[in-house]
Parts: structure tokens; sequence; C-alpha cells
């Protein structure tokens, strides 16, 4: 590694050197420097920026960020301003074109943020006023754009989405689309996405409109968003004449708005479904749909249910139930007396769902009309033309007056027909003079919003020129530093070679460090397959004993627990770790065994403390059986009163715990005596392979298992500790 660092060091600085000596040039004749000052991100030019020549020339930035001073090689100049990091530059040749591009101050960025706080200020306004005056919400938008030479795109994006929802609430929807579409060449926005295809439909181009819907990402939108998208493309195709279409699109809508239980959607699809499935001729499925709609609409609120009640009267008049029709319209007359026409209208589905008192009579009456109930018609046109006059609503007024007159000369009355006629004849002119006011004022609007949206085209056309210079230069920088590059991508490869020599050295480390690994593990197999032939050989010569004095019961009883130890052996041998459930149940198993054989020498009890849930702990399997072991064989088979065997887990904390395997034999230098030359060997064998399980497992997995064994001077025996750790 340090031989590496050399290396690098001396690269590097052949790097420098090199570049070093491009710029070296011995050349004290004195020229003219041109130059320029601009932002690093915009690129935009800083006027009255100061430029000083040490012990030389000095001169400020023209408007246009350009500026000319005397300087020789070798001088260095000094660029600072107030709104700018200064910026020091030795001039190492004799160009005689200098471009400098600066970061921003902090008094600059605060600068910046008040531009933001003044953009989202006129979006504000923009959005508070545009529905009451469409000129002033556009001028407030354009002077959003103009609050940043350098507008960040979802800025643009918000402010064209803007112009795009005022175009729409003014019926503009030409240049509605033209602002949706222009919003989302900066940021795509699936509101903006629904909006376009939305004013597409308005603007009848229809085609148009299917083919936005089905571009929107479905995942990306809201469950109500989800409804509205179904909801608008069944529009598109009832508006298209294509009914079943609709249908499918307006269900698709109702079953997302069910799911979410979302009831003012419910009631509006269910009101659609109805008049697109009355358009197919299927009578009984749209009079069950006006029902749902019609019981839906009286639980949410009175002018809901007063819309929807016109709309049901409506289908029962195209379905010649008149008397239905007459009914519902009566009864939806007592509510609409006491309603906003306004909010009705407002909050109208269609054209034609505005109601208002004057209108309801004008169809009551009409219904009576179509049933040649001319008698029963003439007090509701009265009155149809009465609330009329009062509210100025000279088209119903028209309309009923030339309906009554029509009456009048049903029922044979000709003088008040004539009156009637000669009234209807004077609304005519009227209603003729206010259509061209509408007429006139609606042009004037759309001159009005046509020349503000070429003033917001101007500003953006002048804004991408802008943008396009600005390109220019950076593209004229960029042809400037190449050779620099090219020198560089030599030293870079360099570097990336070394790079790669490092790569390989760590990677050879790191499968020298996977193959000791892999050598431990093998090791951990190989000990965890020694398991002490002692036990196996006295276990069988337990077994034949049993046999030889005809007791076949106890030997075959004993003969199946060590078959149930020997499977649980072999079961847990391919694992580094187990339970400590199952580990337990294998030393009680043995120390069954072991009590079994030497009834009269030694009893056990194994203990568990309450606060421990030993399926939480793992332990590497046959651990603890060689401890027990040789506290049974080398320690109580010889005491000559009959001894305890003690097995005992303690809570050391939530993630550790201690194992305590004790007992009061003979001691471990007792037992030295009583042992052949083979048993010290034998026993030398099995603790040598505990100690090297135990090291290569806490190599392995940092210090999990620590063993500790002492004896117990009181009353002889011994004593092993043995701590685990959860994790």
């Amino acid at each position: 590694m340090k031989y590496l660092l050399y290396i690098t060091l001396f690269l590097t600085s052949i790097h420098v050197f090199s570049q070093d000596n491009q710029y070296r040039v011995v050349n004290s004749k004195s020229f003219y420097l041109k130059g320029e000052v601009l932002l690093k991100e915009s690129r935009d030019p800083i006027s009255g920026v100061e430029i000083q020549v040490l012990g030389g020339g000095y001169t400020k930035t023209s408007l246009s960020g350009n500026f000319r001073v005397k300087v020789n090689v070798g001088d260095e100049v000094v660029i600072s301003h107030p709104d700018i990091e200064t910026v020091y530059h030795v001039l190492k040749s004799d160009d005689d074109k200098l471009i400098v591009y600066v970061e921003e101050s902090k008094r600059t960025q605060k600068i910046e943020n008040k531009t933001i706080n003044t953009f989202e200020q006129l979006i504000d306004s923009a959005n508070k006023i545009y529905k009451t005056d469409a000129k002033q919400g556009v001028e407030y938008v354009t002077k959003s754009l103009l609050t940043s030479k350098k507008m960040k795109n979802n800025q643009k994006a918000v402010a064209y989405s803007l112009l795009g929802s005022i175009y729409m609430h003014w019926k503009q929807y030409d240049l509605a689309v033209a602002n949706y579409k222009r919003s989302l060449e900066y940021t795509k926005n699936v509101i903006t996405q629904l909006n376009l295809a939305k004013s597409y439909s308005k603007n009848k181009n229809y085609n148009a409109a299917i083919a936005t819907y089905n571009l929107i990402d479905t995942n990306m939108l809201s469950s109500w968003q989800k409804i509205v998208l179904n909801e608008e493309l069944g529009d598109v195709f009832a508006a298209k004449k294509e009914f079943s279409k609709a249908e499918a699109y307006y269900n698709k809508g109702l079953k997302i708005a069910n799911k979410h239980l979302v009831t003012p959607k419910i009631t509006d699809l269910n009101s659609k479904l109805g008049k697109v499935t009355f358009s197919q001729g299927k009578v009984q499925e749209a009079s069950v749909y006006f029902d749902n709609s019609l019981n839906l609409s009286s639980k949410e609120n009175v002018q809901r249910a007063a819309v929807e009640k016109g709309r049901v009267a409506d289908f029962y008049n195209s379905n010649k139930q008149f008397d239905q029709e007459i009914a519902l319209r009566k009864k939806n007359l007592k509510e609409l007396e006491h309603l906003d026409v306004e909010v009705l209208t407002e909050n109208s589905l269609y054209e034609d769902d505005s109601l208002t008192t004057q209108k309801s009579n004008y169809k009551i009456a009409n219904a009576y009309v179509q049933q040649a109930k001319y008698i029963d018609a003439i007090p509701f046109l009265e009155k149809s033309i009465s609330e009329a006059n009062k509210k100025s609503d000279l088209i119903i007024e028209k309309d009923a007056t030339r309906k009554l007159s029509e009456v009048y000369k049903t029922v044979g009355d000709y003088t008040k027909a004539l009156e009637t006629y000669q009234s209807y004849v004077d609304l005519v002119d009227r209603v003729y003079l206010k259509k061209e006011q509408q007429i006139a004022n609606v042009s004037k609007v759309r001159r009005d919003l046509l020349k503000q949206q070429q003033r917001v085209v101007g500003l953006e056309d002048e804004r991408k020129l802008s943008e396009s210079k600005l390109l220019l230069v950076a593209k004229d920088n960029e042809l400037q530093s190449q050779r620099n590059k090219q020198q560089s991508i030599i030293i870079y490869s360099l570097l990336a070679g070394l790079l790669l020599l490092l790569l390989l050295a760590f990677y050879m480390y790191r499968n020298m460090k996977q193959q000791r690994v892999n050598n431990n593990l093998l090791a951990l197999k190989s000990l965890r397959s020694q398991m002490n032939p002692h036990f196996i050989f006295n276990a069988l010569n337990s077994v034949n004993s049993f046999i030889a004095s005809n007791d076949e019961r106890t030997a075959n009883r004993y003969l199946t627990d060590f078959s149930k130890l020997m499977r649980s052996v072999l079961e847990n041998s391919e694992q580094d770790f187990i339970s400590l459930s199952k580990e337990l149940e294998l030393l009680q198993l043995y120390a069954k065994l072991e009590h079994f054989r030497f009834q009269d020498k030694f009893d056990y009890n194994i203990t568990v403390d309450d606060a421990i849930t030993v399926d939480d702990f793992l332990i590497p399997p046959m651990l603890l059986q060689p401890y027990i072991e040789n506290a049974v064989w080398h320690g109580l088979r010889y005491k000559k009163e009959k001894g305890l065997l003690q097995i005992s887990l303690k809570n050391l904390g939530k993630d550790k715990l201690q194992i305590v395997i004790e007992d009061n034999g003979i001691g471990r230098e007792k037992s030295k005596e009583f042992k052949t030359t083979h048993q010290k060997n034998q026993n030398s064998k099995g603790m040598g392979n505990i100690k090297k399980r135990v090291a290569i497992l806490n190599e392995m997995y940092a210090d999990k298992v620590d063993v500790f064994i002492e004896d117990i001077v009181d009353n002889g025996g011994t004593k092993v500790v043995l701590t685990l750790k959860k994790d």
C-alpha cells in the first residue's frame, strides 16, 4: 500500500507539472485583455464588476458584462462585486480574451429567496381573482414569469398550468390547451394531464382528449383522480354518441367510487349511467340508475337533491311518464323557492341542469301541454313568466310567453293569444339585443385574453433566445478547455489502471479471507462429527449386561432412549448453531441415560430461569455434553456417597444468559489418580476438541461463547460457567 501511495503522488505531480509548463510563457510585453463576467449557473452577464490588475490598470464591466484592461503575462487580476464571490486570476498566457464564471454571494441568494416569495405571492393572487377578473388573473401570472431571469422548471410549470385553468374557466379552450401543453413541457404532472385532456374535450377535440387520457399513468393517480379520469372518458364517448363505451367507463369509475365510498361521485355516475343507458334504449336500466341517484342525492344535501330531481324529471318526460314528471317537479318547486339559484347552477353536471323556479314552472306547464291539459298549464306558464321577469331571465320569459300564446290559441281565446304573442315579439327583440351585447362582451374578453397570451408567448420566446445565446457562450468555453481535457485523459487512464490494481489486490485479500472462513467451517464440521466413543461403547456394554441378566425390558427402554440421542446428534451435526431448546432436550436425554446406568451414584436436575425464552438463543450443538460427561465419569462416578449434578440457566439481561454445570464429585485433581493412561488421553482429546470449537466460533461470530471452569474448594467437585450471547 505504501508503494501504491508513492506511485499516485508521482503521477499527480507529473500532471501538475505538465499543466504548469503548458501555461508558462516568458513574455513581458503589455497587451489589452478583453473579457466577460458571467454567473456560473445562469450564464447571465453582470454589470459594474470591478476588474483590478494588481500594480496596474483598473476598470468595470459594462451592462453586457464586458471589460477591457491593459495587462502583462504573469499579472494577477482581481474580479470583485458585492453580489459575487471574489475571483483571483493569474494570466499565464497572452490570450486576449478571458471569460470568467463566478458564483453568487450569500447576499444574492437572499435576494433570490425574496424573488421566490414574490413569485408565490403573485400566483396566489392570480388564484384568488381569476374567476371574477380574467384579465387581472392573467396579468398576475405574467408578472410572476418576470420575477426572475432564471426561473426553475417547476415554477414555469405552475405558472402555465394556472394560465390554462384561467382560460378553461372563461371557456377559452384553445388557449387552455396551449398553456397546459407548455406546462407539461417543463414538468410532468398528472393533474395538468387531466386538465389538458378535459380542455381538449371542451374544445370538441375528442380524439386528442382520449389519447391524452390514455397517456396518463394511473399508478400515479389517487382514488378520486381515477374516478374523475373514468368519468371524463365516459363524458367524451357520450359526446361522441358512443354510448356503450361511455357506459363501460362510467361503470369502471362507479366501481372505484363504491370501493372507496366516494358518495358524491356515486350519485353523479348513477345519474350519468341513467342518461347513457336511456340513450341506448335500456329504459328499465336507466330507471334503476335514476332511482339510485335520486335516493343517494337526498342523503347528501338539499341543493344536490334538487338538481337530481330535475334530472330524473327530464327522464320521465323523455319516457312520456308525464304524471310522475309533474309530481316530482311540483315537489322540487317547493324546495327551489328556498334555495340559492347560483349554487344550483354552479354544482350542475350538465349545462341543462341549472334549475330555477321559472324554469321548473315552465317545464311543469310543458308536461301538461303534452297531455293536452291546457287549462292546467296556464297558471304555471303565467307564474313562470312572472318569476322570469323578476329575475331578468329573458330566455325563459320568451319561451314561456310563446308557449302561453299557443295555449290560448288552442283553447280558443284568440284575444289573449294575440296579446301574448305581441309580448313574445317584444321579448324576442330584447333577447336579440342582449345576445348581441353578450357576443360583444365575449369578443372583447377574447381579444383581451389573446393580447395577454401573446405577451406571455413573447416573454417565453425572449427567454429561450437568451438561453440559446448563453448556451453558445458555454460551448465556446468548452472548446477552449478541450486541450486540457485531452491531457487529463492520459493521466486519468494511468490512475484508472492503478485503481484496477488496487481492486485486484482487494479481491485477492477478500478471497483469502473467505478461504479462511471456509477452512474454519470445515474444521467445525470435523470437530462436531467427533463424539466421545467412550459413551457409545459403555452404553452398548450396559445394553449387553441388561440382556445377559435377562432384563430385556430395561435393555429395550435404554436402547430406545440411546437411539433417540444418536438421532438428535446426527440431525444437528450439519449445523453451526441450533436453538437452545433443542440442546436442552439433547442434554435431558443424555443425563437420563447416564443416570440410568449410575442410579446409585448421582441424581441430577435441570433448571431454567423463567425470564429466559430459550427459543430466542442459539448454541453450537453438543457443546455442553462433554462437560456433563466429564462431571459424571470423572467426578460423580468415583464418589462413595450419592452425588448431585446441577444444570442451571440464569438470565443476565435481554441478550445474554449463563449456563452453569456444577457437580459435587471428587474434583479434577483427585480424579486424575483414578485414570488410566488411555483415559487421560481420551479426556485430553475431548476437552481439546471443545476448546478448538469455542475458539473457532468466537473468531467467526464475535465472542459469542465464553467458558470458565473452576474447582469447588468447600465440598469438592467442579463448576463450569458458560456465557452465551443472543446475537
